[in-house]
């Protein structure tokens, strides 16, 4: 009850309020890391395309966004190109990842997401049917042979978690948009 006590004391001075829950969250990721054991976990992010499950390493996904309303096609750019998006003052070439593979046209529903990659020097949103959120898995279940998958994926494949019955392969974006022929966006 003290530390609820406290967090309450500083309600009305908001930046003593933050150092405080920022000492207090490094306290708790300092001790959480002592935890590295044999159990360790690996976090993804779950995706579908063309019905088929797959995870994302969360290091290599920077956020989850909605299609935007307005994309700017590009003149001369491949059809896998959608068009470029302005998301918060910073140009985005937003890129039809099952259209890319070969697998047809991501259809633009409720559901349909954009992954922005977070890689330092190409910037780039990926359409997907859909993002299901953060999918954990023990280190223990990650096998290093992926399944055959219906999107033709397969080269930008690191491996896949198996649980149960379930197979979960693992898409290295990394790979995939430093790749030549994604780095080859010319018609």
């Amino acid at each position: 009850m003290q530390e609820a006590t406290s967090l309450r004391a500083l309600r009305d001075r908001p930046f003593e309020l933050l150092a405080e829950l920022e000492r207090r969250g490094r306290a708790l990721a300092a001790r959480a890391g002592e935890d590295d054991g044999p159990g360790r976990e690996w976090v993804g992010v779950a995706l579908r395309m063309a019905g088929e499950l797959y995870l994302v390493a969360r290091e290599e996904t920077r956020e989850v966004l909605g299609v935007p309303q307005t994309l700017t096609r590009v003149p001369g750019a491949k059809s896998w190109i959608r068009g470029l998006a302005n998301v918060r003052g910073q140009l985005l070439p937003v890129v039809d990842l099952r259209q890319y593979l070969g697998s047809g046209v991501t259809p633009l529903t409720r559901g349909t997401r954009v992954v922005v990659v977070n890689h330092r020097e190409i910037p780039a949103g990926l359409m997907v049917d859909e993002v299901l959120g953060f999918r954990r898995f023990a280190e223990s279940e990650f096998g290093g042979e992926a399944p055959p998958t219906v999107v033709r994926c397969e080269r930008y494949l690191a491996g896949a978690f198996r649980r149960g019955s379930e197979q979960w392969p693992v898409l290295s974006l990394r790979s995939l948009i430093e790749s030549p022929s994604f780095l080859d966006a010319a018609a």
